[in-house]
C-alpha cells in the first residue's frame, strides 16, 4: 500500500512539471526616454571643465543620443557666470576656471528646444592627490589599483574616471603593394622605401579607450581616510599588454550626496540581471527643469578638483603574457582579379613563380593582421615614452 501511495505521487508530481506546460509572454511596458543626462564635474582646477549632455534611449536601440546646440554656463552664487562651448558629440567645455574657493556655483543649460536646468549650488571641494597607481598580476590577469589619503577630512568619498591607452602590432609586416602597370593593370611589388623595405605606417599603432564602468569608494568603515581600491583588471594574454600600456586616472572628491546618487547609478547600471542582484532603485540628481517641473534629469553636478596620475606597464615586465593574434593566410594571385577579392588586399609574402621568375602568387593575411589602423591609430600620442 505504501509503494502504492509513492508511485500515484510521483506520477502526479511529474503530471504537473512535464504535462502542462504553455509559453507565458509577459507585457513589459516601454520605458520613456528623451530624458537629458548630464555627466561631469564643474572643475576647480586649472584643468577646464568638461560636461556631457545626452538623452536616454530605448534598451533596443544602438545609436548614441548626445545633445546638440545647448547652452551651458556655470553660475557663481554672487558673481558672473563662464560659458561653456561644445567640441562634438555633445561634449561641452569651458576655458580653465579660477573658481573663487569661499563661493558656490552650479551649471545652467537651455537645450535647443527651450527647455532650461539647473543643478544645486555646491561648495568648492578640494581633491587630495593620487599617491600611487600600482599593479599587481595572478591567474586572472593583471589588476590595477589606485592609493589615496586625506588626513583633513574624515570620512572621504572619492570618483575615479580613467583613459587606457595601449600599443600594439600589426601580426605581419606588409613588405608589398600593389601597383599598376602601363595598361592599369595591379600588379604586387616590394615598397620603394628608401630607408626600408616593408611599411611600417600600418605595423605600429595605439588605441585608446576611456572608462565606462563607475568607480567609487569611500573611507566610512575605515579609521582613517586613506584608500586603497582596485579601478580595474586586465584579462590573461590581452593586447592591451602586448607591448606597452599606460593607465591615466583622473580623481574627484564628491560628497556623500553624491556618492549615493553614484552607486544607485552603478547597481542600476552594472549591477542588475542576476537574481542575486539588487533591486533597481530611482535616480534623484541635483539638476532640475526650471520650465516644466515634472520633466525629469539624470546627473549630479559638484564642484571638485581634478587630480591625475599615469601609470606605464611594459610588456617586458610579464614574462609569459602569451598574446598570440590569431591570423589565417589566403593566397592571392597577382593581378586585376586578386585585387577585387575580400580580405586580399595586402599581399605580403611571396608565394609562386613561374619559369621567368615573375611571382604569380602570394601569401596574404586579414588585413586586421597586417594594417595596424584598421584598430587604431598610427599617430603617436604626445605623451608616449
Amino acid at each position: 500500500m505504501r509503494l502504492k501511495i509513492c508511485f500515484t505521487s510521483l506520477i502526479f508530481i511529474g503530471f504537473f512539471i512535464f504535462g502542462c506546460k504553455d509559453e507565458y509572454h509577459p507585457t513589459v511596458k516601454s520605458s520613456p526616454t528623451g530624458y537629458l543626462v548630464v555627466e561631469g564635474f564643474i572643475n576647480s582646477g586649472r584643468e577646464p571643465t568638461t560636461i556631457t549632455l545626452s538623452r536616454t534611449r530605448s534598451l533596443d536601440s544602438t545609436a548614441a543620443a548626445p545633445e546638440h546646440n545647448a547652452l551651458v554656463s556655470i553660475e557663481g552664487e554672487n558673481s558672473g557666470s563662464f560659458p561653456l562651448y561644445e567640441s562634438g558629440n555633445g561634449n561641452y567645455i569651458s576655458s580653465s576656471l579660477q573658481l573663487n574657493p569661499g563661493e558656490k556655483y552650479r551649471l545652467r543649460i537651455k537645450t535647443q528646444m527651450g527647455e532650461e536646468y539647473i543643478s544645486d549650488f555646491s561648495s568648492y571641494r578640494v581633491t587630495p592627490d593620487i599617491d600611487s597607481l600600482s599593479w599587481k598580476r595572478d591567474n586572472n590577469g593583471v589588476k590595477i589599483f589606485i592609493n589615496t589619503h586625506d588626513d583633513q577630512i574624515q570620512p572621504g568619498y572619492y570618483y575615479w574616471k580613467y583613459e587606457e591607452t595601449w600599443e600594439f602590432h600589426s601580426r605581419y609586416y606588409n613588405s608589398l603593394e600593389w601597383v599598376y602597370d602601363s595598361h592599369h593593370i595591379p600588379i604586387a611589388v616590394a615598397y620603394k622605401n628608401p630607408d626600408q623595405s616593408i611599411d611600417t605606417s600600418i605595423y605600429k599603432c595605439w588605441k585608446t579607450v576611456n572608462s565606462s564602468n563607475i568607480n567609487v569608494g569611500s573611507s566610512e568603515k575605515l579609521s582613517r581616510n586613506d584608500i586603497y581600491f582596485q579601478i580595474m583588471s586586465i584579462e590573461p594574454e590581452s593586447e592591451k599588454l602586448s607591448v606597452l600600456y599606460s593607465l591615466n586616472v583622473k580623481q574627484y572628491a564628491i560628497s556623500n550626496d553624491a556618492y549615493l546618487y553614484l552607486q544607485k547609478l552603478k547597481i542600476n547600471t552594472e549591477e542588475i540581471g542576476s537574481i542575486f542582484a539588487a533591486q533597481p532603485s530611482e535616480l534623484t540628481g541635483n539638476i532640475h527643469c526650471t520650465t516644466d517641473s515634472s520633466e525629469i534629469a539624470i546627473g549630479f553636478i559638484e564642484v571638485s578638483q581634478e587630480k591625475q596620475k599615469r601609470l606605464y606597464i611594459k610588456n617586458s615586465q610579464l614574462p609569459d603574457w602569451n598574446y598570440h593574434m590569431p591570423c589565417a593566410t589566403i593566397i592571392v594571385g597577382n593581378g586585376a582579379d586578386a585585387i577585387q577579392k575580400d580580405g586580399a588586399g595586402l599581399p605580403t609574402i611571396p608565394y609562386a613563380a613561374d619559369l621567368f621568375g615573375i611571382h604569380s602568387f602570394y601569401d596574404s593575411y586579414d588585413p586586421n593582421c597586417v594594417d595596424c589602423t584598421l584598430r587604431g591609430s598610427n599617430v603617436r600620442p604626445s605623451f608616449w615614452p
